[in-house]
């Protein structure tokens, strides 16, 4: 999807895609993008629909943690599996392993039925780990929503109750920030002003356009 030419009204709208730091304000940037007329699909819904009862990811994930991460109603019990795969790497990647390829093809298939909607819209893909799945190389920008950690180490303990420990280990489990900046077209400061910052997203999609 690399290499999209603003020349021609015909041709596809950009892919863009959306990353940053656990708690840096990405999912204020997504709803930002999405006003400003883009259409984003989030990663992390894609995740669930992969793994919902009856579904071959769900099916890969129990047969490689246990039953044990179900819940009674027999959807995976997603707050537990993080417990465990924070506290593991190699379960972390296993895990990973499952679910990327299968989240690759869900938004292969959204991005399919929206260009069949809307040929020349801008397309977000709002993913915490686009560089770590190497979901970077197939868009055609990177936007990264970057902030100090102590910020990052706050929100999360404020946003899901977790220890400073606990925070601290979710933030050391991805890539740093400043590894993510490397890949970044366009680094947006998570604690800047909301109309700030939809001022400089603003600038970006009318520079995919041409205007």
């Amino acid at each position: 999807m690399n290499g999209t030419s603003s020349g021609s009204r015909s041709s596809p709208g950009p892919v863009l895609g959306l990353t940053g730091g656990i708690a840096a304000g990405k999912s204020t940037v997504a709803a930002i993008l999405e006003e400003l007329g883009a259409k984003v699909v989030c990663a992390d819904h894609l995740a669930r629909r992969v793994v919902e009862p009856g579904t071959p990811g769900l099916e890969a994930v129990v047969a490689r943690f246990g039953a044990e991460f179900l819940q009674s109603d027999g959807t995976l019990d997603r707050k537990k599996l993080a417990r465990r795969v924070f506290a593991d790497p190699a379960a972390r990647r296993d895990l990973e392993a499952i679910l990327h390829p299968r989240i690759r093809d869900a938004f292969a298939a959204e991005v399919r039925r929206i260009r069949a909607e809307a040929p020349e819209a801008v397309i977000v893909y709002d993913a915490p780990l686009l560089i770590e799945a190497g979901a970077h190389r197939a868009v055609d920008r990177v936007i990264v929503v970057a902030v100090d950690e102590d910020v990052q180490v706050r929100r999360l303990m404020e946003r899901d109750g977790l220890s400073e420990a606990e925070a601290r280990a979710r933030i050391d489990a991805q890539m740093p920030l400043a590894e993510k900046r490397k890949h970044a077209d366009v680094v947006i400061d998570g604690t800047a002003p909301r109309e700030r910052i939809r001022a400089q997203l603003a600038e970006v999609l009318a520079e995919l356009a041409g205007v």
